[in-house]
C-alpha cells in the first residue's frame, strides 16, 4: 500500500497553516507594541524625572562673591564654610570667548574627579595622569576636582557651553585675587571639601557684592570668621 502526499499549489497545507499563524501572531505583537509604545515612553519619562529629582541637591547653596573673592556654602540656609577663591581677571559677563565670570543664578550640572589625588591634572575633563604640586612654576592647569556650572538665567545662559567650572588650581599663591579665565578657582584641599559637600543640582549664586549682602544675618567676613559656629569656617 502506497502513501501519497499531494501538494496543493506547490506548498504543503500544514506548513502553510503554520506560517499563516506565525504571521498573524507577529502582526498582533507589532500592533500591541505600537499601541503600548506611548505608555512605555511616558513611564520612561516619569522614571527619568523622578530619578533626577531624587539626585538633585536641594539642601545646599553656594554663594560666590566676586567683590570679596570668597565662596560660602550654606546647608538649609545655615552657614557651613567660607573659602577664598579666584574669579576672572577679565571681569564679569557671559558672552562667548569673553573669559569673564558670569553672574546670577546657576547650578551644579556635573561633578568630575571623584577620588582623584590632589593636583591631578584634567584636560577636557579627563585625567591626563599627571599630578602637579601647588605653585609649580609655569603651570596653570585645571586640577583635583571639577564642578561644572549651568546657568539658570538669560544673563548666564552660556556658562555651560563656555565650560565655566569651580575647580582646583595649582596657582594657590594667587587665590583671593581675580586671576582666572572665567572659572572660579580654589585650593585643592578646599575643592575636595566642597566637592564632598554638594551634589548635582545644587544652587550656585554669583554676585558682585559682599557675602553679607546676600546671606541673611551675616554682617561681615570678620564677624563671621570670629563668631560663627559652623564646622568649617575659613577666614
Amino acid at each position: 500500500m502506497k502513501t501519497v502526499i499531494r501538494k496543493i499549489g506547490g506548498r504543503c497545507p500544514i506548513g502553510g497553516s503554520i506560517l499563516g499563524t506565525r504571521r498573524r501572531v507577529s502582526v498582533q505583537i507589532q500592533l500591541t507594541s505600537q499601541a503600548e509604545r506611548p505608555i512605555q515612553l511616558t513611564c520612561l519619562l516619569i522614571t527619568f524625572v523622578l530619578a533626577s529629582c531624587a539626585t538633585r541637591d536641594a539642601q545646599h547653596h553656594v554663594v560666590i562673591s566676586t567683590f570679596e573673592q570668597k565662596l560660602a556654602v550654606l546647608d538649609r540656609g545655615n552657614l557651613m564654610a567660607v573659602y577664598p577663591v579666584s574669579t576672572s581677571k577679565f571681569g564679569l559677563g557671559d558672552w562667548p570667548r569673553s573669559y569673564r565670570t558670569p553672574l546670577g543664578e546657576l547650578e551644579i550640572a556635573e561633578k568630575i574627579g571623584e577620588g582623584a589625588a590632589p593636583g591631578t591634572v584634567f584636560k577636557d575633563r579627563r585625567r591626563t595622569g599627571e599630578i602637579v604640586v601647588p605653585d609649580s612654576p609655569g603651570r596653570d592647569p585645571i586640577v583635583t576636582r571639577i564642578l561644572w556650572l549651568r546657568g539658570r538665567e538669560p544673563q548666564n545662559a552660556n556658562a555651560f557651553v563656555r565650560d565655566i567650572y569651580i575647580h582646583g588650581t595649582p596657582e594657590e599663591r594667587n587665590i583671593g585675587l581675580p586671576v582666572s579665565y572665567g572659572c572660579i578657582r580654589m585650593r585643592s584641599s578646599d575643592i575636595v571639601n566642597l566637592y564632598a559637600i554638594i551634589g548635582r543640582g545644587a544652587q550656585v549664586t554669583i554676585v558682585d557684592a559682599p557675602l553679607a549682602a546676600v546671606i541673611p544675618g551675616l554682617n561681615s567676613s570678620a564677624q563671621m570668621a570670629g563668631g560663627n559656629s559652623a564646622s568649617m569656617v575659613i577666614r
